[in-house]
């Protein structure tokens, strides 16, 4: 018998607005209105000015680790700014711009590096998850909402970003395998930055995109400059379009990189040369668009300058909310645990002791001492003693 083909395709990458000024009319026409376009650039400068505001928190104690995210504006924008509002958008900790256009609060991203859990509570209408720091466990809750979605009767996608570290986790492969098998509509996008921390892109992929990573499970793959907003916004329109018709999913890389360091605990300079990094400066996806809308006159330097000056006010008035917050009570910390709260948790609650310390009445106060007699005696007739 002759030797016949399997299968073949090909992955095409996307390109409008490169570094130089090169604009694609034929794409990119029409894809984002000028309105927008300002106000999307004015919502990447507000998101880089937070980066260094959060690393001077950082620096002078006031804030944990924070991951910077210069550079990688228009990945997450771009399909913010596509998705519907009621789409899920799974994130993981490096996609704040597209969660600020979103709606989320900046207080609630500085409150989580704070160490606030409260920062994590991500208003319901935003149809936003957490900020994920565990790598690419986000992949696999993007499959499980839009899987509960389709349930529910609702025509919703997700939409789950992840690194190119996050690919080679075993969660990817099972997010990847589950979604297509099952055909639940996701768009899975790949932030390659080249770097999952100090291990290069290299090491963690020997193909030649990682895009070709979804066509294993059948998936369109589409591998598109993710420091091009305009590109970023076509690819993700085909994606989510492609998806929501066919109920299956989709798989984009954007091809970006990280200006900075992975956070503010570590040190770039020990593993990247600094030709890369001013290379990727040079494609700097902010100055892009800048340039871009000052050529077309819709941009100049008085626009940037009452941009700033309000990007500073809006900035240093969200970091007044994240520190100016009240104390949480402590008792909420048992709130959320169980229905019915067991009795030695009630007492540890009310007493404000651990479970051992509780149980000598003699470092109570009297009035503690009598609310534990209390509950010991309730739990003790409720389990029949």
């Amino acid at each position: 018998m002759p030797i016949t083909t399997a299968y073949e395709t090909k992955i095409d990458h996307i390109s409008i607005l490169d570094e130089h000024g090169n604009f694609d009319e034929k794409l990119g026409k029409g894809l984002i209105p000028d309105a927008d376009l300002v106000k999307l650039y004015e919502a990447m400068v507000s998101c880089r000015h937070l980066d260094g505001v959060a690393f001077r928190l950082q620096r002078s104690g006031r804030m944990g680790t924070y991951p910077q995210n210069m550079g990688q504006e228009a990945t997450s924008l771009g399909a913010a700014y596509v998705l519907r509002k009621d789409d899920w958008m799974v994130t993981c900790y490096r996609e704040n711009c597209g969660l600020f256009w979103r709606g989320v609060p900046k207080e609630s991203i500085l409150l989580h590096w704070m160490g606030d859990e409260r920062g994590n509570a991500m208003p319901k209408d935003h149809f936003v998850t957490p900020i994920y720091v565990p790598l690419g466990t986000q992949m696999l809750h993007a499959a499980g909402l839009t899987m509960a979605a389709r349930y529910q009767g609702k025509d919703r996608i997700a939409c789950t970003f992840f690194g190119d570290g996050a690919s080679s986790e075993g969660d990817f492969h099972e997010a990847c395998n589950f979604a297509s098998n099952l055909e639940i509509p996701v768009v899975f996008v790949c932030q390659n930055n080249f770097w999952a921390i100090s291990t290069p892109s290299k090491i963690n992929s020997a193909a030649p995109t990682f895009a070709q990573r979804g066509l294993s499970y059948g998936m369109p793959c589409t591998q598109v400059d993710g420091n091009d907003l305009f590109a970023t916004v076509y690819a993700v329109k085909q994606a989510s379009e492609y998806t929501r018709v066919s109920g299956k999913p989709s798989f984009i890389e954007m091809v970006t990189y990280r200006l900075g360091d992975h956070t503010t605990a570590d040190d770039a300079t020990r593993y990247r040369d600094k030709a890369e990094v001013d290379a990727w400066k040079a494609r700097d996806p902010i100055m892009r668009i800048r340039n871009y809308m000052t050529a077309r006159k819709l941009w100049d330097d008085a626009k940037e300058a009452a941009l700033m000056e309000r990007v500073e006010k809006e900035n240093a008035d969200a970091v007044a909310r994240a520190e100016g917050i009240a104390a949480p009570n402590r008792s909420e910390f048992f709130d959320a645990m169980y229905a019915e709260l067991p009795a030695d948790l009630v007492r540890q609650r009310d007493t404000m002791h651990t479970h051992s310390l509780g149980q000598d009445p003699s470092q109570l106060p009297p009035e503690a001492q009598e609310r534990a007699a209390q509950m010991d005696a309730e739990a003790q007739a409720a389990h029949g003693h």
